[in-house]
């Protein structure tokens, strides 16, 4: 009886003897995550494929891992704000939906993940001193910059109080 080849066998063996197949790259190494013990993880190719492709996989975290996710970044994340209003309006809305999440019913015989819900005065305060550190970093890095003329060069040099803008510009394209 002959030998039946499937297309797809018989694309594979005109392929290797075509010689496709050799000097592939990581030709005899071994696959990355596969067998590794500090890396035994089942879903490592998921994790690869994330970092490979850059993806943002905060979407498919259920809610209550999101919202903890978020919390995490809480004060950092609100140094943006610019009123202590705005932080709070931020901060009642997270624990809004903390709650809200807390009303959905559980799935399943496991104890539900909940988010915590976060103090608001606490949070308030840490960004106040988190804010006034940003600024006086900023206004230190003002006042260096003030005093500093960068010259053409890449030099800096102490800014002289009584000279003419036109005498600074001329001295920056000298290089002096």
């Amino acid at each position: 009886m002959e030998n039946w080849e499937s297309p797809v066998e018989r694309a594979i063996r005109e392929a290797q003897e075509r010689g496709d197949f050799d000097n592939l790259p990581g030709t005899g190494k071994p696959l990355r995550s596969l067998g590794d013990p500090e890396r035994e993880d089942p879903d490592w190719w998921v994790r690869q494929l994330a970092e490979r492709e850059h993806l943002d996989l905060s979407g498919a975290l259920s809610p209550p891992l999101a919202l903890r996710k978020e919390a995490a970044t809480f004060p950092g994340s609100l140094l943006d704000l610019r009123t202590e209003a705005s932080v709070r309006a931020v901060l009642d809305d997270y624990n809004h939906r903390v709650k809200t999440d807390r009303l959905r019913p559980g799935v399943g015989a496991s104890f539900p993940i909940w988010a915590p819900l976060v103090d608001v005065d606490d949070m308030v305060a840490q960004w106040r001193t988190l804010r006034e550190a940003a600024q006086a970093e900023r206004a230190s890095r003002a006042a260096h910059e003030a005093t500093t003329v960068t010259s053409a060069a890449g030099q800096e040099a102490p800014y002289r109080q009584g000279s003419s803008w036109l005498g600074r510009l001329l001295r920056r394209s000298r290089g002096s």
